[in-house]
């Protein structure tokens, strides 16, 4: 993977500004007050179609232009975006084919945004000639130090366009209907297709009833899943190419949600040259599970290139405006967070929005300026303050990498698969298991990888798996070769179960990792939320919900016990030698002090719990500099505490020498940088 990364001094800071939303005598002062906040990027053109082009056959440059030319004379770094995130009322009406079929059969008119259908050719070619007029407008700027295609794709369409493109797709896949049938198992409720337009879209209309997790044939929806994928994909790749028509060098990428089901982004990372996401955590009244919660997001983005440095692309400064309550960013909260993007990776932190929308629904979101354009409010001084800090550190922690030797393994088709199965228990959610391991790791302060499965796993000493539901390839022999090497994997129920066509393999449960796990699954049983059965581990009891596996042990120890029903006595967490490591399964879902509990016997078999594990609510991250000089982050997400220093460096926010040893005090929502020796 060959990333390219804008040029850059410093850590990137500023936002979407959308100038062209109000009169020009504004830009004088937002500019006054980008200064005094230090800001120093500005991303435009969003969501500019309609003003850009606001008829087929007629464009109109000239604001745009006055934009790109204003925010150049100040010296601000230009992110340059293309507006398909949201197509124009003039194209909807001239081509009604482009608006989506929504999953209950619904041809929708125009409306909102993330609103066109991938597979509509009006759509397509309009998007990529808007693309390619940019590129040449404006591609020769160097201002312009990356481009932003479309925005936060998602959503799916289910029109007779998207039916003809996914029988393509299913063609590319499969070859023949022989094989298509062997995949989805079409034996079952004689559904063995003999013509290819005979296949249809799954929707309420053909294969579900109650809604999108609810199929009479898994294969066909995870098939869908995966096309729909691709299907905005190909849109990404085209208005990409586009561009590099007329702009060689400059890298292109588009902002990323997270932990966002509808889109599988490790189909999608190869196609960027750097990975960007859209930090807006959900909602949680403990402060440390959404550190955590963004500390997993982080991870999973610097994942996707292969553990290069990425961009926060938006991030509110106070409020979001999308959710039925929208409480305020407390104070030392933005510097805070903004301060653990660049802990795990961030090489640039962006906000939405530098100045707040007149109207609509994103008239209340947060934004740098009020819409009075105040620079005296307590939120204006907290951003200024954050890019003093910025320009304090420069360029130190740029290109620096996560020297981490613990993988998470996150599967989209797994994620899929795991929420569609009609059994064992449709409370089950792969992203809950998934943030109880990742936390349990964040808690213990180790530094971890979030990759794909295909990510080669040859420098970690640790595989952390949840829910692996789905195994495809190679996935087992790799993991059994870390065990063998003298590393760990630790897996849990419901994994191994299914191929990659969502078919249950012929042989004993956890299939291609029986084996190596030393054990097999007899039964697996399921209860209600509020059924609890306690594990005990160590000593200490433990809640397990949901689903209870009933486990055969071969050659496995056996650490934990269920306490209840039949099969209490029977194992619930089990470990067994392999070679010169060791392989551990989970065969229940075990509450966070269950998981902590596992989480941190795997990492006491490397020893690789780090600086100040046992303290609660304080993160501590490294990154690694291309000349070798190690960077420290320390975080605290809880109330003032009193910490022993766990190295000698200095903290680059406010010059101050630390030892190994010292008492520090870190107040609420402290953030040290260090620069370590």
């Amino acid at each position: 993977m060959n990333d390219v990364h804008p040029p850059a001094a410093k850590i990137g800071y500023g936002g979407d500004y959308n100038p062209e939303q109000w009169p020009r005598e504004v830009w004088d002062r937002d500019y006054e007050a980008f200064s005094l906040a230090h800001v120093d990027t500005v991303t435009v053109g969003v969501f500019a179609w309609a003003h850009l082009q606001p008829a087929e056959d007629r464009y109109d440059f000239s604001t745009l232009d006055a934009i790109v030319e204003r925010a150049t004379a100040e010296g601000k770094r230009i992110v340059q975006a293309t507006p398909s995130g949201a197509m124009p009322p003039w194209l909807a009406h001239a081509y009604p084919e482009a608006c989506r079929v929504d999953f209950e059969g619904r041809r929708h008119v125009y409306g909102q945004r993330h609103n066109a259908c991938p597979s509509s050719p009006a759509f397509r070619r309009l998007s990529v000639a808007m693309a390619s007029r940019l590129a040449e407008r404006y591609g020769d700027n160097p201002a312009i130090v990356a481009w932003h295609v479309g925005n936060e794709y998602g959503g799916a369409c289910y029109c007779p366009l998207c039916a003809a493109a996914f029988r393509e797709w299913l063609r590319k896949r499969y070859g023949g209907l022989e094989r298509l049938n062997a995949a989805w198992n079409t034996t079952f409720w004689s559904h063995t297709f003999t013509d290819w337009a005979q296949v249809e879209p799954p929707t309420v209309l053909s294969e579900h009833w109650r809604g999108p997790d609810h199929t009479a044939f898994q294969g066909i929806t995870l098939d869908y899943r995966r096309f729909t994928s691709d299907a905005l994909l190909g849109g990404f790749v085209a208005e990409k190419a586009a561009i590099r028509e007329h702009v060689p060098r400059t890298p292109v990428t588009t902002n990323f949600m997270g932990l966002y089901q509808p889109v599988d982004y490790h189909r999608w990372a190869p196609h960027l040259d750097f990975a960007s996401w859209d930090n807006y955590p959900p909602e949680d009244p403990s402060a440390s599970r959404t550190a955590a919660r963004m500390a997993l997001a982080h991870g999973l983005v610097r994942g996707l290139r292969g553990g290069a440095p990425f961009w926060v692309m938006e991030q509110t400064p106070s409020v979001t405006a999308s959710r039925d309550v929208n409480a305020v960013k407390r104070p030392g909260v933005l510097r805070l967070w903004s301060w653990q993007s660049v802990a795990h990776g961030a090489d640039a932190v962006l906000y939405f929005q530098l100045r707040q929308s007149r109207g609509a629904c994103e008239k209340y979101h947060g934004a740098v300026l009020d819409h009075a354009g105040r620079t005296d409010t307590r939120l204006f001084r907290e951003v200024a303050e954050l890019g003093r800090e910025f320009e304090l550190v420069g360029d130190a922690v740029l290109g620096a990498r996560t020297p981490a030797r613990v993988a998470l393994l996150v599967d989209w088709d797994s994620w899929w698969a795991v929420e569609m199965s009609d059994g064992p228990n449709r409370n089950v959610r792969y992203v809950d298991v998934l943030a109880a391991y990742h936390r349990a790791l964040w808690q213990a302060n180790a530094l971890v990888d979030v990759v794909p499965v295909t990510a080669d796993l040859g420098r970690y000493d640790v595989v952390v798996a949840p829910l692996l539901h789905v195994v495809k390839g190679d996935l087992a022999d790799r993991v059994a070769e870390v065990v063998l090497r003298g590393g760990t994997f630790l897996t849990t129920a419901l994994s191994g179960r299914v191929d990659e066509d969502d078919n249950a393999f012929l042989a004993d449960v956890p299939g291609p990792f029986a084996g190596l796990l030393g054990l097999r699954v007899e039964e697996t049983d399921a209860q209600r939320p509020d059924v609890v059965n306690p594990v005990v581990l160590s000593g200490t009891a433990h809640e397990a919900r949901h689903v209870f596996e009933v486990v055969v042990p071969e050659d496995a120890e056996v650490l934990a016990t269920y306490g209840a029903d039949f099969y209490a006595g029977t194992p619930a967490v089990t470990r067994v030698r392999r070679g010169a490591g060791s392989a551990w399964y989970v065969a229940t879902l075990l509450d966070d002090g269950g998981v902590g509990a596992v989480v941190d016997g795997v990492l006491a078999e490397h020893g690789l719990a780090g600086p100040l594990a046992d303290v609660p609510d304080v993160e501590v991250v490294e990154r690694v500099a291309p000349n070798g000089t190690r960077y420290a982050f320390v975080l605290n997400h809880g109330a003032e505490q009193v910490v022993t220093c766990p190295f000698d460096g200095v903290d680059l926010l406010t010059g101050r020498e630390l030892r190994s040893g010292d008492d520090v005090v870190l107040p609420r929502t402290a953030a040290l940088v260090v620069r370590c020796r």
